[in-house]
């Protein structure tokens, strides 16, 4: 499945991506007091957890010679970003075609933009929770840098490798059961061997590699070097990354477009 026919399909059915995803949006919220609103206080409440436990309880420093007491809570919270956007979006992914039996048996329906709706809904709360990192940051004096505008450019190829997993992990969902179980478990492990609590120079050398391996490792540090350290991305990793999310990503869809031959029958 080439480049240009997922582009046209996305762009044919534009319209109904934005009316799906802000229905998605608002509907996590429809019947709270507060709505949408509780889309900031959630990402407000746990870095001001966050900052509590990390500087204020175990006095924890992202490096030995730092002396700001919320700079590992903020390096976290930066790092929590990325993950989440990539875990809430393949989290979801298995069951996204079971959730939404009746757009199966309408033929003309474009399944293959659910995984879209999904990740443009994980966006929206990523946004929010920059624009709450970006907001603590100045309230408590460590200010931020014109590279805070590079994080959408870190962030594009991340959303290709994730549509690329969503459209494989959905399809495969609808056949295998056990999908949902088994991401569940996968995206908390990752969580862990992932560089969000600690900088990948406190491992020892010769284990360095194996954080590499982790696909979301490099962006993660990436996000991090704009959002936080204020400096530039590493546009030759981030054109590699890029090129291995493309490939991903057309595999996924050639993978959904085949497999969804027998949606109907399985379901």
């Amino acid at each position: 499945m080439s480049m240009p026919t997922a582009i046209r399909t996305f762009y044919t059915h534009r319209h109904l991506i934005w009316q799906m995803s802000k229905r998605e949006i608002v509907g996590r919220y429809r019947g709270s007091m507060l709505g949408l609103i509780w889309s900031f206080f959630n990402p407000v409440f746990m870095l001001t957890i966050y900052t509590f436990v990390f500087s204020v309880v175990f006095k924890a420093k992202w490096s030995v010679t730092s002396e700001n007491k919320t700079e590992f809570a903020i390096i976290l919270f930066a790092g929590l970003i990325v993950f989440n956007l990539f875990a809430e979006t393949v989290a979801r992914s298995p069951s996204l075609i079971l959730a939404n039996v009746n757009y199966v048996k309408k033929v003309v329906f474009p399944l293959e933009i659910l995984p879209v709706v999904s990740i443009v809904s994980s966006c929206f709360h990523a946004l929010v929770s920059i624009g709450v990192l970006v907001l603590f940051r100045l309230i408590v004096g460590s200010g931020c840098s014109f590279t805070t505008l590079f994080f959408p450019i870190i962030i594009l190829p991340l959303l290709l490798f994730s549509l690329g997993i969503s459209w494989f992990l959905s399809a495969l969902g609808v056949y295998l059961r056990d999908v949902s179980q088994t991401i569940g478990l996968a995206m908390t492990a990752l969580m862990f061997v992932s560089p969000i609590f600690f900088p990948v120079t406190a491992l020892p050398e010769k284990y360095r590699i194996m954080v590499y391996l982790n696909p979301l490792s490099f962006i993660i540090e990436q996000g991090r070097e704009v959002l936080i350290f204020s400096r530039l991305p590493n546009w030759s990793g981030l054109a590699l990354y890029f090129a291995v999310s493309v490939g991903v990503a057309l595999l996924g869809f050639a993978w959904f477009q085949k497999a969804r031959k027998g949606f109907a029958d399985v379901l």
